[in-house]
């Protein structure tokens, strides 16, 4: 799960510090882990604001103090003493290293697109590494370019894998403005090699160019939530052209590893 807003301006390269000292100034925002069963709860609280999920798919306080006590963490970040977004990290083992399931990063709507959801996830990638962690990995909907430009541009992410109907037919009810119409929830494998040369270069805030051009562009709708909103049949059938291509680009061995945003023709880019 993964909710931020278009754009996230600040984070690495902006003059803010590293790791824990992460602060927006001009808003007095900062990142911490959150470790009280207060502040705990305010994640559970933030999870129905954001995800409008049912409340049986809500996690509850349980889930993440259990994360944190089998070794993983979650990040807060604070409008002084408000909870206003936070990022669970759930230690994992995966392709036969140490690693962690970004399960869900999520941000108070007022202050999506002021760089919220950037400062917790290189606050995250900080935390990470000073455990001798270098993989992340996450899911994120293929349909929805706001996301995917986040993860693939200003992350650095890359995605090597496609899971059809993941969670359940109408898992992600917020994606159908609540209404069932049958939306399988597919889902991308975001991959986050925390010590690339692209993530090395974003988190530096530097520019990264592919040394070669892409061998293959997927286009996505530009907006996924009017689609489903006006033509509930052509949205599933652009999510039915959408498994089918990135499942016939990974059998090829191609990898996501950029994404070109347009305001009307947004597209994948693979190698």
């Amino acid at each position: 799960m993964f909710s931020l807003g278009p754009e996230c301006l600040c984070g690495p390269g902006s003059g803010l510090p590293g790791a824990f000292g992460y602060t927006l100034m001009e808003n007095k925002i900062a990142i911490r882990e959150c470790r009280s069963l207060e502040e705990l709860n305010a994640c559970v609280d933030l999870q129905r604001e954001v995800f409008q999920l049912p409340e049986v798919e809500i996690s509850p306080v349980r889930h993440f103090v259990v994360t944190i006590n089998a070794g993983g963490f979650v990040l807060g970040a604070f409008d002084r003493d408000e909870l206003i977004g936070f990022v669970l990290s759930v230690p994992a083992f995966l392709r036969g290293e140490r690693a962690f399931y970004s399960h869900m990063t999520a941000v108070r709507q007022a202050f999506q697109g002021a760089g919220v959801g950037r400062m917790l996830k290189w606050a995250q990638r900080d935390r990470s590494l000073e455990q001798g962690v270098r993989f992340v990995k996450w899911t994120f909907e293929p349909w929805k370019a706001r996301n995917a430009f986040f993860n693939l541009e200003k992350l650095g992410a890359i995605v090597m894998e496609i899971q059809p109907n993941f969670y359940g037919v109408d898992y992600a009810s917020a994606s159908s403005g609540g209404r069932p119409i049958g939306l399988a929830s597919d889902r991308l494998f975001a991959e986050w090699h925390l010590e690339s040369p692209k993530v090395a270069a974003l988190a530096n805030g530097e520019e990264f160019e592919e040394p070669a051009a892409p061998k293959l562009e997927i286009e996505v709708t530009p907006d996924w939530a009017a689609l489903v909103a006006n033509d509930a049949a052509k949205a599933l059938a652009e999510q039915e052209r959408l498994r089918a291509e990135f499942e016939a680009a990974f059998a090829r061995g191609l990898v996501v590893r950029g994404f070109r945003r347009d305001a009307e023709h947004p597209k994948y880019l693979l190698y």
